[in-house]
């Protein structure tokens, strides 16, 4: 289970794990998307940065999404389940001079535990940015293992989730490299919500953004953010690309901008980083996950901005673009069940690979299966599929 840094809901996944000799199968038995209640978003929203808040806010929200997440679990899980991974909600990642200090993870995991009678794995970034790396992305460790084998003619290969932050991971005849590239819907939403330009509170496929026109001072104004020319391994959030970002942006364009040109702006901002970062490293494939993919202008945009590359929805590869990130729980999951990293060093810029997270028991004492080596595969079925191949 995971909230991401849109903060809109909980994304929920059953997974299966087995062996098939070759590598791991991940079938995927459920899935949904659990929106949080219109008054938890609200507080939750407002005491992000760089807005103030208090510790006494800050333990009720601990509290109120622990609680979302367990009300989730008993909704979504189903019986059986042997350990129930939750990466809660981030609220701060803490980055100083491109090093990651710490990170915050809200939702606290006892709620889950006692509802669930399942043990609880938790704070699944915070061994790995202890080990000196950034905790992000972790969506590599997934990646890597689905990509595979699929670089085509020496080309790499690549996987793009477009959340609040985009972040991508790129597979070739190295080791992976994954970075966050910088806002995919995070500034474009925060602006959706302040001027009130659509009732969802996001530019609902794309709509908004292509009734208006780019500003390309503005545009040119954006691209100067240092955090684009930073090398990788890097990671970043809303501590950084937040509603006082744009304001500040505009304050030194000197004018206002219309709301859908704005939009349209924003949406290009995320575009070009994205095809900036890539276009060097030539690859073949982009399979592109998260609310983005919904994005007609976003998708289009990378697609004519990458024309040499094919760029498609990650389910073309088996991995639903909607519950990738939930996917990617289980997994760590079960890699730290078993003793396993669950984060790449050459990714995440830590000095070894770490298993990740902390245990809460649940009803029944901890008993960890014997350890087992890290898998170097990975292919992901939904479980009428899984069914079909065991028939």
């Amino acid at each position: 289970m995971i909230s991401g840094t849109s903060h809109d809901g909980i994304d929920v996944a059953v997974v299966d794990f087995r062996d098939d000799g070759e590598g791991l199968v991940a079938t995927v038995v459920s899935k949904a998307s659990v929106p949080y209640e219109d008054a938890l978003r609200s507080r939750l929203v407002d005491a992000l940065p760089p807005a103030p808040t208090t510790l006494e806010e800050v333990a009720q929200l601990d509290t109120l999404i622990g609680q979302a997440f367990a009300d989730a679990a008993v909704s979504e899980l189903g019986d059986g389940v042997d350990l129930v991974v939750s990466h809660g909600q981030t609220v701060y990642h803490w980055v100083r001079e491109r090093r990651v200090l710490g990170t915050l993870q809200l939702g606290q995991p006892a709620w889950i535990a006692e509802a669930t009678g399942s043990a609880v794995l938790s704070d699944v970034r915070i061994r790995d940015i202890v080990a000196g790396g950034q905790g992000a992305p972790l969506a590599s460790t997934l990646d890597q293992l689905v990509l595979a084998g699929r670089a085509v003619g020496g080309r790499p290969v690549a996987a793009l989730n477009l959340g609040g932050i985009s972040n991508v991971t790129v597979v070739g005849d190295g080791d992976p490299r994954a970075w966050d590239i910088g806002p995919a819907n995070a500034l474009i939403d925060a602006v959706v919500r302040e001027r009130g330009l659509h009732p969802s509170g996001y530019d609902a496929g794309g709509a908004i953004a292509a009734s208006g026109r780019v500003d390309d001072d503005l545009l040119a104004r954006l691209l100067r953010e240092p955090y684009y020319r930073l090398a990788a391994p890097k990671s970043t959030g809303k501590e950084l690309f937040h509603l006082a970002y744009v304001h500040d942006a505009l304050a030194r364009a000197g004018r206002e901008i219309d709301g859908a040109d704005l939009v349209a702006t924003l949406t290009e901002l995320t575009v070009r980083t994205i095809a900036d970062a890539l276009a060097p490293l030539d690859p073949a494939e982009l399979h592109v996950s998260g609310g983005g993919v919904h994005n007609a202008a976003l998708m289009d945009g990378l697609a004519r901005a990458l024309p040499a590359t094919r760029v498609g929805r990650s389910d073309l590869i088996g991995l639903g673009a909607d519950e990738k990130e939930a996917v990617l729980m289980a997994l760590i999951g079960w890699l730290s069940w078993h003793g396993a990293p669950g984060a790449l060093p050459s990714a995440t810029g830590a000095s070894s690979p770490r298993v990740l997270g902390s245990l809460t028991p649940g009803d029944r004492p901890l008993q960890l299966p014997p350890p087992r080596p890290a898998p170097q595969r990975l292919r992901v079925v939904a479980a009428d599929e899984d069914a079909a191949a065991d028939g």
